[in-house]
């Protein structure tokens, strides 16, 4: 049979990280790549434990089709942990449960986008996001993100010219791929805008929870609930293997995006989600939470040193205060491309910058990340990066 394809489908490009990543899983190679959690943070025993307590208590009942909107406990307890570290009344109504956070993009692009409409989204940008959305086939709008959060004066300018934008999509905390953190006051001016320009925010925060150091902050969806869609994740806090994430709505989209979702799966995984309230209740988050960010604060600190030391003058990079990633501007005729050949013959792996960006002409970034990789291992894995770089200068 002849192949064929919708023509919505055709330039849609598969993940460039997951291309790297069967490179760098090499065993010889030390990968700086993927952007994982820690698997050896991970809770196996309080998730033995209670898989086993939520098959004894509820049996069969347990492996049944389930609410599209997702298991209502577990709804509870995101809501009630808005009020407790944020202040947010939430309704729990308003929270769908999703598979990952991943989902989410996709069912919002469902439900939001049309053909041709401008997107407005940060630059460098969350790669997932904009291969979800692409589907759509949106008019993508990049604004810069800065050291302080999104360049608003490149929003003014866009919003002044006529665009049809409705939606921003952008990653306030420990961005991917940047670690950058808006700041309070650019969180404040960003919300201002929402409200007057009637924009609707995508704000995606998988990292929120893995500040390490620095003044936590409030989600802009506190700041302006009606022109907000709050999305979290428990792949970066728990487990990645649940494929649990959620989004928190306006009243006035709750019914469209949950048909979007029943059109979809019918529901995310029923079991997992019952699982993980259990190991929500019977653990603290907030102490497995102090153990995965005592060692991100370690390692983003041994990474920053190696940086430091090893790097040749021109190379600059980012300081998060938490999440997994820092990012490096290299001097502007060096490719991250070209360098990650080099790289390679080092044994050393990263990502190049350039699959962030909708502007293809930005090839001087990489993204470095901290998460997997031991203080001894970046030491050297950062000597042999250096390495490469110097024949390239």
């Amino acid at each position: 049979m002849q192949p064929f394809f919708a023509q919505r489908f055709e330039k849609v490009e598969p993940s460039f990280i997951r291309e790297i990543l069967k490179v760098a899983a090499n065993p010889e190679i030390i990968s700086f790549a993927g952007g994982l959690p820690n698997p050896h943070l991970f809770p196996v025993k309080a998730i033995d434990q209670a898989c086993q307590d939520v098959l004894r208590e509820q049996g069969a009942a347990a492996l049944q089709y389930a609410a599209t909107e997702g298991f209502a406990p577990l709804r509870q307890y995101i809501a009630d942990r808005y009020l407790t570290r944020h202040g947010m009344q939430i309704n729990p109504d308003n929270i769908l449960i999703t598979s990952g956070s991943q989902q989410a993009l996709d069912l919002l692009g469902k439900v939001l986008i049309d053909e041709a409409q401008d997107l407005i989204i940060e630059e460098p940008g969350y790669l997932g996001a904009i291969q979800a959305f692409s589907v759509y086939q949106p008019n993508f709008k990049p604004i810069t993100l800065e050291e302080a959060g999104l360049d608003l004066t490149a929003l003014d300018a866009l919003l002044a010219n006529g665009s049809n934008a409705k939606l921003l999509y952008g990653v306030p905390n420990f961005q991917n791929p940047s670690g950058v953190s808006y700041s309070r006051a650019n969180r404040e001016a960003l919300a201002e805008r929402l409200v007057r320009h009637e924009l609707l925010m995508v704000e995606d925060d998988p990292y929120g929870e893995l500040r390490f150091e620095g003044e936590h902050l409030p989600p802009i969806a506190k700041l302006a609930p009606n022109n907000t869609v709050l999305l979290g994740s428990f792949s970066k806090t728990v487990v990645p293997a649940f494929r649990l994430g959620w989004m928190v709505m306006p009243e006035w989209l709750r019914k469209k995006v949950t048909i979007a979702k029943q059109a979809t799966d019918l529901h995310s995984n029923a079991f997992s989600q019952q699982v993980l309230h259990r190991f929500l209740t019977d653990n603290s988050l907030d102490a497995h939470l102090e153990k995965i960010k005592e060692v991100y604060g370690r390692q983003r600190a041994a990474m920053e040193a190696a940086l430091a030391r090893h790097c040749p003058p021109g190379v600059s990079y980012t300081r998060p205060e938490g999440g997994m990633f820092l990012w490096l501007t290299l001097p502007a005729h060096i490719s991250a491309m070209a360098l990650f050949d080099e790289a390679i013959k080092e044994k050393v792996a990263f990502v190049p910058g350039a699959p962030f960006y909708v502007r293809p002409e930005i090839k001087n970034t990489l993204r470095l990340s901290f998460s997997c990789v031991d203080e001894a291992t970046i030491e050297e894995g950062v000597k042999r990066l250096a390495r490469a770089l110097q024949r390239m200068l």
